[in-house]
């Protein structure tokens, strides 16, 4: 499993650009490099540029500007059924008047293969998603999540190198998206294939891929590993659009190495580290994930930061307990606890004291 872009890369775009009416650009100045065999998610709200990026490594969009190279070799004049590229889409995109196993066989005639041969991988794809009984049905016969499956194999059964998945689990429910979830990524890396995945639901693009790229307002915001994304957010677009996060306001006051200390706009004196800050009397907004904070004062690290809080709902999960806090003026501060038997249950309008450590909290762009 590829997880470096330091390794040869297999998937580039150079400085690509993409405007639909000549002055607004959709992607700006994007450069991207992925290895062979890496699964790379692109993440994003609605109108950031994932999908049009998707859409021009396909060729079904051409870029304004810059260049686009497939193991080495430009592909931006070269039209999309030529570049060997397999794609899985929301909507499936099954020819609902052929059979499953005709649906399959139509890339492999497409490329010319003979009818052994053509069976042969469709058996083989077929089984792949555990649909190896289903070859005679037509698409209308199967349920969204068979009918997806299909898709999936039809877009593996020329043995590609490079998939394109565009929010493919997006119509299925729940606990379907998830086993479907566990399956793509487990075939991707069984079959050793590199995968472009566009998603906007967060929770799919930590557990799915090597790397995610946060698209925001056509450009990618950071780049990283899903764990160093949650834990490391390099900027307040990244911390608050991946997973849940407490964000308190105020003004740098010192800078010290890997240290700052912060005063919040409710007089609050706190330290951080200095992750998006560069100044002293500099806006920022301090981020804290809501696991990293602790009420029980026992659990509490001698070198913890605390501050006062009150407590606004408390809502029993099952696993956890989320507790949400009124804090240093925020009345949004969420907590999240283990549900352990020596985890104290609290009661709205109770005064309590939160803390956590300096190195948990970042100091990020106002």
């Amino acid at each position: 499993m590829a997880t470096s872009a330091d390794a040869a890369a297999f998937v580039e775009f150079e400085r690509v650009q993409k405007s639909y009416d000549g002055e607004t650009l959709v992607v700006k100045d994007l450069n991207l490099s992925m290895p062979k065999g890496e699964f790379l998610t692109m993440l994003g709200p609605s109108g950031s540029g994932k999908t049009t990026c998707l859409m021009m490594l396909a060729g079904f969009e051409t870029a304004t500007h810059g260049d686009i190279r497939l193991d080495g070799q430009p592909i931006n004049n070269i039209p999309p059924h030529k570049r060997g590229i397999g794609m899985v889409f929301q909507n499936y995109a099954l020819f609902p008047h052929m059979t499953v196993a005709e649906n399959l066989s139509f890339p492999l005639e497409v490329r010319k293969m003979g009818k052994s041969e053509r069976e042969e991988k469709i058996t083989r794809a077929l089984d792949m998603v555990q649909m190896g009984a289903f070859g005679g049905r037509r698409p209308s016969q199967l349920s969204g999540g068979q009918q997806q499956r299909i898709a999936l194999a039809r877009a593996l059964v020329f043995e590609p190198e490079l998939v394109l998945m565009d929010e493919p689990l997006g119509a299925l429910d729940k606990q379907l998206r998830e086993t479907l979830q566990f399956e793509i990524t487990r075939l991707a890396h069984d079959l050793g294939i590199t995968v472009v995945y566009v998603t906007h639901d967060q929770t799919e693009a930590l557990t799915m891929s090597d790397r995610v790229a946060v698209f925001e307002a056509g450009r990618i915001q950071q780049l990283a590993p899903p764990d160093e994304l949650y834990e490391k957010p390099e900027n307040s677009f990244v911390a608050q659009f991946i997973g849940e996060n407490n964000t308190l306001e105020g003004v740098v006051q010192d800078i010290r190495g890997d240290v700052c200390t912060v005063k919040l706009d409710s007089g609050d004196i706190i330290d951080a580290k200095p992750v998006n800050v560069h100044t002293v009397g500099e806006r920022t907004k301090v981020s804290i994930r809501p696991e990293r904070v602790e009420y029980n004062r026992e659990r509490l690290s001698a070198d913890a930061h605390t501050l006062k809080a009150e407590v606004l709902e408390f809502i029993y999960m099952g696993d956890i307990f989320r507790t949400r806090l009124r804090v240093a003026g925020n009345d949004d501060f969420v907590v999240k606890t283990r549900n352990a038997p020596d985890q104290r249950r609290l009661q709205p309008g109770e005064q309590i004291e939160i803390g956590w450590l300096a190195e948990d909290c970042r100091a990020l762009d106002a």
